[in-house]
């Protein structure tokens, strides 16, 4: 059961404040969501999940990966738990933006495993990260590039998020260009697959994706390939953070075709959908936010939408502030939760990114994720804040 727990008039901390100045923070009554899945789900719902680094290794965090494989398998087998699929190697695992081709294969390989084991959910990045954007000389070279990718996840018994690919964006002119590449690579897939629009505020590298910067056009062309391809689409994860073009791109695809939301500023509406149909569930920030995302489903499924919105929507403002611009740096915020909430032992990350958000910012995380019910131990928790804030010259 969801339940309320006493609350705990004496434990607080003390937080910065925008205006310099320090407030004694007292925590709210906190929640407790189930460990484990209760009851069926009538939504499709992945978790975009994070990688967990390994804060021992004697390596450049610019420059190279060093990855703690047990810690973070486990946190894929936490997520299973609760009854959520796994996207495996995407941006929010920091893929392209830390995480090389090489090392995601590698986590591919050991979460598709693990998947088999337990006969749970994972569908995998598979793009052309691993080509150079400015070795990317025309379309033959992104789709030998996707082929590769596509083959080496197929092969380990991977199923495809086919990503959107920063040297097709370079290269791509026109809807021609994209149905061309689309077209091929999609012939050659065995399962159907889930295509990702990323939009620019997540990689600005992909400004222009589908062949222009008008959106309106974009959605024209990326639904005329989609549709085109349907017996090969599983479905579409778009993350443009607009719902209403998400709306309109769902009411326009192919029957058999699922949306997938991947908008992190207002998935509940989104998901809860209207007499026109819903989106299922792509998310970023069901990597920080599992259990109340899986109690919140298991309610809609059972016919309680009240309930549903009723955990769901205190986790909004959260997710807003984690995703606020610049969004690509949404990573340091939902590792920051993992960390938190006892997933992980430190606050290191791939690239060395806890650095690409401010001690404000992660105070004001702090204060939404405990206003939302969503710190697992609060008292873990804020000795861990305390910590943060020590390292960055805060007396707590």
């Amino acid at each position: 059961m969801n339940k309320p727990v006493q609350p705990m008039s004496s434990l607080s901390l003390k937080l910065p404040k925008a205006d310099r100045s320090i407030e004694t923070y007292r925590l709210a009554a906190s929640r407790t969501f189930p460990a484990k899945l209760e009851g069926p789900l009538n939504r499709i719902a992945f978790s975009a999940v994070h990688t967990v680094a390994d804060p021992f290794a004697d390596n450049d965090p610019w420059l190279s990966v060093a990855v703690d494989w047990d810690k973070t398998i486990a946190f894929r087998e936490h997520v299973w738990d609760l009854g959520l699929g796994v996207a495996e190697a995407m941006d929010t695992a920091q893929r392209g933006m830390g995480l090389d081709w090489p090392t995601s294969l590698e986590l591919i390989t050991r979460s598709v495993g693990a998947a088999k084991r337990r006969n749970a959910l994972v569908f995998s990045g598979a793009g052309t990260d691993h080509l150079a954007v400015e070795d990317a000389k025309n379309l033959d070279d992104v789709i030998r590039a996707y082929e590769e990718q596509l083959s080496a996840v197929e092969k380990v018994g991977g199923r495809i998020i086919l990503m959107a690919s920063r040297a097709l964006a370079k290269l791509g002119r026109s809807a021609d260009d994209y149905a061309k590449v689309y077209n091929r690579v999609l012939s050659q897939v065995r399962e159907p697959v889930i295509i990702h629009w990323l939009g620019d505020m997540f990689d600005p590298a992909l400004t222009g994706y589908w062949g222009t910067k008008d959106l309106d056009k974009a959605m024209d062309v990326a639904v005329a390939i989609i549709n085109n391809n349907a017996s090969k689409v599983d479905g579409v994860k778009v993350s443009l953070l607009d719902k209403q073009r998400e709306i309109d791109m769902r009411r326009r695809l192919d029957k058999r075709i699922k949306m997938y939301t991947g908008d992190d500023f207002n998935y509940a509406e989104l998901i809860a959908g209207d007499e026109q149909g819903f989106s299922h569930a792509l998310l970023g920030i069901f990597d920080a936010i599992a259990p109340a995302a899986s109690y919140a489903l298991s309610r809609l499924a059972a016919g309680d939408e009240a309930g549903f919105h009723d955990v769901l929507g205190p986790t909004v403002p959260l997710s807003r502030h984690i995703f606020k611009a610049p969004t690509r740096f949404y990573k340091t915020g939902v590792v920051f939760m993992a960390y938190l909430n006892g997933h992980q032992d430190h606050f290191t990350m791939v690239g060395g990114q806890e650095s690409t958000r401010s001690t404000l910012h992660l105070a004001e995380l702090f204060r939404l994720a405990d206003k939302a019910g969503l710190l697992a131990n609060p008292e873990l928790a804020t000795q861990r804040m305390k910590t943060v804030l020590a390292t960055r010259g805060i007396e707590s």
